[in-house]
């Protein structure tokens, strides 16, 4: 059963939140540390009181609850969504996935581009804001994706297409490899690429390998801790809004492109949905579940749009070893949350992708 959906906070659990973050204790931080040692004190400093006395949760709220919300029950885990229905009847649909840290969320300001052309299903990821928190193991991407694709069949669309960056790019490539018959193609933003010695490769790509190479000697600590102990950062970011902040918020800093950055009001948006919700822990478990369900192959069309500044740069040569290859991109501007900080740029891209190549 589809049932409607209305974000609604209690505010209680706001009063609460304003209570932890006007009772912070903030550690000290040496003299001219900048980015040494993490995030500057200074600057968390200003987001955490902004988000106290400036960010108003009520007003966001509502613009959010101007879009179609609704939640079903598959696999015995509550999911999230929203859809969005093209006005022209016999448009090809799209499922958008998001990724960490991010949410449904990511997708409003490509919401209104891509419904000319295209009805939209903008899930949220179980154990991620309305669709969390989970409460047994195992769901890895293959599970995800057979909930996306039951969903979609629920919605009844026959024929469909995919997008998603960071984990759902990782879930959209895998529905195409477990629902090939209704997946029509899969566009996604993000896509590693590791390095295959028989691949010769140019001067520019192996430049692109060597900062893979780089991430999979020092592997970031916030996907060791989630991929690890899920549970146990899970504590803190939990109990302290600032440390639910800075550990969202810090990956926004480092993962955007410095010409195109998001807004301090859709961050907080972003992790007030986290907090609210109570799911650091639910989806910081998708780091330790995730991969064990990630090397399935995908047949149908693939499309990637490549932005300069993400966290790693897609090499084709490998990717077409992999992938059947119809379309890509290259951008110079934006980053990891494409969707973000340059809609107008992704949202063309799908566009292109799945009116042109993919049909």
């Amino acid at each position: 059963m589809i049932k409607p959906f209305r974000i609604d906070i209690p505010q209680a659990d706001l009063d609460d939140l304003n209570d932890r973050l006007s009772r912070t204790r903030w550690p000290n931080e040496v003299a001219d540390a900048g980015w040494d040692y993490g995030f500057p004190l200074a600057r968390l400093k200003e987001l955490a009181e902004y988000w106290r006395t400036g960010y108003d949760w009520r007003e966001h709220e509502a613009k959010l609850n101007e879009l179609p919300h609704f939640t079903t029950e598959i696999d015995g885990q509550n999911i999230h969504f929203v859809h969005i229905r093209s006005s022209k009847p016999d448009a090809l649909a799209l499922i958008l996935t998001h990724g960490w840290p991010g949410s449904f969320l990511e997708f409003l300001d490509v919401i209104e581009p891509l419904s000319r052309d295209f009805h939209l299903v903008i899930p949220s990821i179980p154990g991620f804001g309305f669709s969390g928190p989970t409460h047994e193991r195992g769901w890895d991407t293959v599970r995800v994706a057979r909930a996306w694709a039951e969903l979609m069949r629920r919605l009844g669309y026959e024929r469909y297409g995919a997008q998603g960056g960071d984990f759902g790019a990782g879930i959209s490539t895998t529905l195409g490899a477990v629902a090939p018959e209704h997946v029509v193609g899969v566009h996604v933003n993000y896509l590693p690429t590791r390095p295959d010695p028989d691949v010769e490769l140019s001067e520019a790509d192996e430049a692109r390998l060597d900062k893979v190479r780089q991430l999979m000697a020092n592997r970031p600590p916030y996907q060791a801790l989630q991929a690890l102990t899920p549970q146990t950062i899970g504590y803190a970011l939990t109990d302290s809004p600032v440390g639910q902040l800075v550990w969202i918020a810090e990956r926004f800093a480092q993962w955007t492109d410095p010409a195109t950055p998001v807004s301090d009001d859709r961050m907080l948006t972003d992790v007030s949905l986290y907090w609210l919700t109570a799911t650091a822990a639910s989806s910081g478990r998708f780091h330790h579940d995730a991969p064990r369900g990630s090397q399935q192959p995908c047949r149908v069309p693939l499309g990637v749009a490549v932005f300069a500044h993400d966290i790693t740069l897609s090499v084709r040569p490998l990717a077409e070893r992999l992938y059947d290859i119809r379309h890509w991109s290259e951008f110079e501007r934006g980053g990891h949350f494409a969707a973000m900080e340059v809609p107008e740029l992704l949202a063309e891209d799908v566009r292109d992708f799945f009116l042109t190549h993919s049909q």
